[in-house]
């Protein structure tokens, strides 16, 4: 295909997901999906490959939309499917390792056939269950468990499945106005490829997917050809809510004659009584982020240039969850899964890398009625820390790295539920010393305004110690998550007074070489 040719038509596609993806972020109900952008939103072609995806959205959600697609179609022949159908489902083992993340696949067709799909997953406000924290006991205690289904069918909503969904939940409407921001998402990305199709004569988009992912996948396996040969070895070790210590090892193995690298994680923790055990879909995740946003970041994130980055995962490890494991919050191990590995890549191409970070957001969930009575319960809200710095720059404070996701503004979650704020401010000299220092974190301070007692369910990490620097530099300081000024770190569901006052303050990023 001609290069102009096929740079006019890629700028077309990410011109469909990044409507896509906006379309999503305004129709939503949920602060978490509408402000924090917590979703994924990808573009496949008909045989369930991603050629495409929007630049709103978290690694995690993304990583995994692309195998969620290919999952949701081992249930569903792709022949049996009608123009309206809309396919979904939250199987972590499918989809994006928790309840919570609902994906929704809607195929596209043009005339009587299926020229592709599109696809999203977001953070659901309640699924019901325990909630976003980690005290269950298995998956059963977590909350609603929707197998692969059809949502619509042939443009018809699927009302048990709906009746289900609104008696399983706390929040039955935002639950039910984000599925249908959803749904309403797809049905854009459908009237936008063919309007695409229309345009340029073209039948399909099977040439052109086949284009783009070849070609991406090729410039993936060269860069990797350029990296020496060998297996380079990285360790990361953190604390996490009740205070269990988590060690993931990572050996990574470059191939530069097969252009692959492999990731094993052998030696790693093995599964956790508590709800952090990651599904292999969510590792690989973060896994290939890790490496993709090292080596060619530049590049198409899609089947393409997934496909040379290979994971092997112990059978008996925290990252690679068993039924019934409990997983709803998973990210609280999966969003560290990149520095390991990017301790391995420094001793490749120490300036491309970041020293470790705050790491996982910490994310709170309140529950109660406020002082008229009424019931309130928040969608997921986060906070995160100090970014590690890198070789050439100093490391970013209060950011969510390595997934992405915005903290929803103060004002947005006043106006929404009864909580107020007492400070939210950076907290400095939090981030580590080097040559370059690393991203300070920051402290947050709330009460809840009402009479009664009201239940707090959060999940901070790294109270124990804080990220480490690299090539010399500093660690981060560790952080602190309090209640009326007592240090707590069994941060399991607990019943508030009404006076309670919470005060976080999230860990510093480590810092880059010795001064």
């Amino acid at each position: 295909m001609d290069g102009v040719e096929l740079q006019i038509l890629w700028s077309n596609l990410i011109g469909i997901v990044s409507e896509q993806a906006r379309a999503l972020q305004r129709i939503a109900f949920s602060p978490i999906v509408r402000e924090a952008g917590d979703l994924a939103n990808g573009l496949f072609d008909e045989e369930a490959r991603m050629v495409a995806q929007a630049v709103t959205g978290t690694p995690g959600h993304i990583n995994s939309l692309a195998a969620a697609a290919r999952n949701l179609l081992k249930d569903y022949n792709p022949k049996d499917l009608k123009p309206g159908d809309v396919l979904i489902t939250n199987d972590p083992w499918m989809s994006a390792g928790h309840f919570f993340d609902i994906t929704v696949l809607s195929p596209i067709f043009r005339k009587d056939r299926i020229i592709g799909y599109a696809g999203s997953t977001i953070h659901h406000s309640d699924i019901g269950g325990y909630g976003i924290g980690s005290g269950a006991r298995d998956i059963h205690e977590e909350g609603l468990w929707i197998p692969t289904m059809k949502l619509y069918e042939e443009g018809q909503p699927n009302e048990t499945l709906f009746s289900m969904i609104k008696r399983n939940v706390r929040t039955p409407d935002a639950l039910m106005g984000d599925l249908g921001a959803q749904v309403s998402s797809g049905m854009i990305a459908s009237e936008r490829l063919n309007a695409l199709c229309d345009r340029y004569k073209l039948d399909d988009i099977s040439a052109l997917s086949q284009e783009i992912i070849a070609r991406s996948e090729e410039a993936t396996r060269e860069a990797i050809r350029k990296l020496p040969a060998g297996t380079y070895h990285g360790a990361s070790h953190f604390d996490v809510p009740g205070g269990e210590m988590i060690e993931l090892q990572t050996a990574v193995t470059i191939d530069p004659v097969k252009g692959e690298i492999e990731i094993d994680f052998e030696g790693s923790s093995g599964p956790s009584p508590m709800g952090i055990n990651v599904v292999p879909a969510y590792t690989h995740a973060y896994a290939t982020f890790a490496v993709r946003s090292t080596l060619n970041p530049d590049l198409p994130n899609n089947a393409g240039s997934l496909a040379p980055i290979k994971l092997k995962l112990p059978e008996s490890c925290v990252v690679n969850a068993k039924y019934p494991s409990p997983v709803n919050a998973r990210h609280v191990v999966g969003m560290y899964v990149p520095f390991p590995i990017l301790k391995a890549l420094a001793q490749v191409v120490p300036d491309a890398v970041v020293a470790e970070g705050s790491g996982a957001v910490w994310t709170v969930q309140i529950q109660g009625r406020d002082a008229n009575g009424k019931p309130f319960t928040s969608s997921m809200f986060n906070y995160s820390g100090g970014m590690g710095a890198r070789a050439e720059k100093p490391g970013i404070s209060a950011v969510c790295y390595p997934t992405g996701v915005s903290a929803v503004p103060v004002e947005v979650l006043e106006a929404s539920y009864p909580i107020a704020f007492t400070c939210k401010e950076l907290e400095h000299g939090t981030g580590g010393g080097g040559r370059q220092p690393g991203g300070d974190g920051q402290r947050i301070g709330y009460r809840m305004r009402t009479d009664r007692t009201w239940l707090l369910n959060t999940i901070p990490s790294r109270l124990t110690s804080g990220p480490e620097g690299l090539d010399g530099g500093g660690d981060g300081k560790a952080g602190q998550f309090m209640i009326n000024g007592t240090p707590i770190t069994d941060t399991r569901k607990r019943e508030m007074q009404p006076d309670d006052e919470v005060m976080m303050v999230t860990p510093g990023g480590g810092g880059y070489g010795a001064l």
